[in-house]
């Protein structure tokens, strides 16, 4: 099995739990306002891997994973644009006794989603916005999908760490911020919720690429916006942070 690999980080520390082995895979189907890999974007970009390749690699790193309670994360782009892939990775990781890790918008339903999420221990869902037309001004797609996605990883039990991209005047607003901690507090399945600042280390991508950056002026938000975020999007007794 082949898949399109955007990039690899051998040790990282903050997409789940310990040291861990991350691919970011190539294609995704949003276009976030305020995206910092552009380049990830096309799914014939990239280079080819196969799962074997991306394993052995991975086993490389079994040491500080296990130190760790660690494993593998498989980020984006969007993870499940390159479904089989997926599914066949987790599945030889689960073998070798890694745990494992998907970090995905959930705006993609693959068909063999049941299948994938049976070798997938925790999930980081990126929610850009609680409100469909906000969501749409800032993707350029419903968010349907991501809630629908939410419902079914509680509906499974599946662990799951919620991250907010938070935008000065796009992703800011108490109301929606409130309603959508609303939304996260239905769900049973949430241990952990990150306020991702937004920054603009991204902006040369644009830059490189010849697209339209409608962010240029905006700042990143100050750490007193951060905090209230994160208090009213955890608001819930149910979401225990970790």
């Amino acid at each position: 099995m082949i898949g399109r690999i955007h990039s690899v980080e051998s040790c990282g520390t903050v997409d789940g739990p310990g040291l861990r082995f991350i691919v970011f895979l190539q294609g995704c189907s949003l276009r976030c306002a305020y995206c910092h890999n552009p380049d990830t974007w096309k799914l014939s970009g990239g280079t080819e891997k196969s799962v074997d390749e991306l394993l052995e690699e991975a086993k490389g790193y079994l040491p500080f994973m296990k130190a760790s309670n660690g494993g593998v994360t498989l980020s984006g782009g969007e993870p499940l644009l390159q479904p089989d892939f997926v599914l066949e990775f987790f599945k030889k990781c689960k073998e070798a006794g890694i745990h494992t890790t998907l970090d995905t918008s959930g705006s993609v339903k693959p068909k063999n989603i049941d299948e994938i999420l049976k070798v997938t221990d925790l999930v980081l869902l990126d929610i850009k916005h609680i409100k469909e037309e906000k969501h749409k001004e800032i993707t350029g797609l419903s968010n349907k999908n991501t809630l629908e996605f939410a419902k079914l990883l509680d509906q499974k039990g599946i662990p799951v760490w919620i991250r907010y991209v938070l935008v000065p005047g796009l992703s800011n607003d108490d109301k929606d911020l409130s309603e959508l901690g609303d939304f996260l507090g239905t769900l049973s399945n949430i241990e952990k919720v990150d306020i991702l600042p937004y920054h603009k280390m991204g902006e040369y991508k644009w830059e490189q690429l010849g697209l339209t950056n409608t962010l240029v002026n905006v700042m990143p938000p100050k750490q007193a916006d951060v905090d209230k975020a994160y208090n009213l999007l955890t608001k819930s007794n149910k979401i225990v942070s970790v």
